[in-house]
């Protein structure tokens, strides 16, 4: 049955002009007050997740000694401040951050998003797979080395930040996972590569990049909505209910679909690629109650039985 999720993403900018302090706990409050702000731009649409960008509350005019300083005094009070922000608007939220684990005492640090449910527990944790060098050689950052898929009540996310993005055997892992949902905090674009993980993982894309366009793409890599140079915020709705399916051998059978299911079966075409994605509007059923109805053959499946067709031949 349908599943649609309201999704919105920042794009805000880091507090670039804001000046050290040996008071960090006016910087912390700072900082509060400011993502509080950018909270309240997309709050009134009442999302279902909200993606910041990666270091989100990150100084970068502090050096990187004042901006460990500021992390370890931090603690996990900005990921709180979003905790209570979930609970209390009801939404999920995906929360990039610089993570201070003092019990480890080489690599105190991690670059990771936290998820956080309705209830503002955590669900889960990233830990960035693919650091820039210099994170871990100045900034004792320590690489992560999984690639979990989480599960939120519209849904199963998988998680990706910044230089990751470059990384196919990240993104293979994923894939072979098949998320419904790709979240990208960032603090660069990743042009292409944002589309050609959609395609690969068959999963839309929320993509949130620090003062830069923020994007919601569809499995086909496709924007479906996206923030602009005058507001550095978007929110867009996508459904879940949704399945990729090759032209060849199909098209008869979700053409007979769509006769029987009208405007409830919805066939997106983006051309060119020889392929359709088949979602359902309706309350009823699901799309993949269809597939198997029309014994429709999802995209994954057809391409296995062609590399086995070459294989027998």
């Amino acid at each position: 049955m349908a599943n649609f999720v309201k999704l919105a993403l920042l794009s805000q900018p880091t507090l670039a002009y804001s000046p050290y302090s040996d008071d960090l706990e006016s910087k912390v409050q700072e900082m509060i007050a400011y993502l509080q702000k950018n909270l309240e731009m997309v709050l009134p649409d009442r999302p279902d997740l909200i993606v910041v960008p990666e270091a989100c509350d990150r100084f970068p005019s502090f050096t990187m000694e004042q901006r460990k300083r500021y992390y370890r005094y931090r603690g996990d009070r900005i990921r709180d401040f979003y905790r209570e922000a979930a609970r209390k608007n009801r939404c999920n939220i995906a929360y990039s951050a610089c993570r201070f684990l003092p019990e480890e005492q080489q690599l105190p640090f991690r670059n990771s998003t936290q998820l956080i449910d309705r209830n503002g527990e955590i669900v889960g944790i990233y830990d960035k797979n693919h650091l820039v060098p210099s994170e871990l050689d100045d900034g004792e950052i320590a690489y992560g080395t999984e690639a979990p898929v989480f599960e939120l009540d519209f849904g199963r996310v998988a998680c990706a930040i910044c230089f990751d993005l470059n990384f196919d055997e990240l993104m293979q892992r994923y894939a072979a996972q098949k998320p419904d949902l790709i979240v990208f905090s960032s603090m660069y674009h990743g042009g292409l590569s944002q589309e050609y993980w959609a395609y690969s993982c068959r999963s839309f894309f929320a993509g949130a990049i620090c003062n830069d366009q923020s994007r919601i793409l569809n499995p086909f890599g496709e924007t479906v909505a996206a923030s602009t140079n005058y507001y550095p915020f978007v929110t867009g709705t996508i459904n879940l209910d949704y399945a990729l399916v090759h032209i060849d051998r199909n098209g008869p059978k979700y053409f007979a679909a769509k006769q029987k299911y009208g405007d409830r079966l919805v066939i997106h075409d983006p051309g060119h690629i020889g392929a359709v994605m088949l979602s359902y509007e309706g309350t009823d059923r699901t799309v993949w109650d269809i597939i198997r109805e029309f014994e429709i053959l999802p995209l994954d499946d057809y391409f296995a039985e062609c590399r086995a067709h070459k294989a027998a031949h």
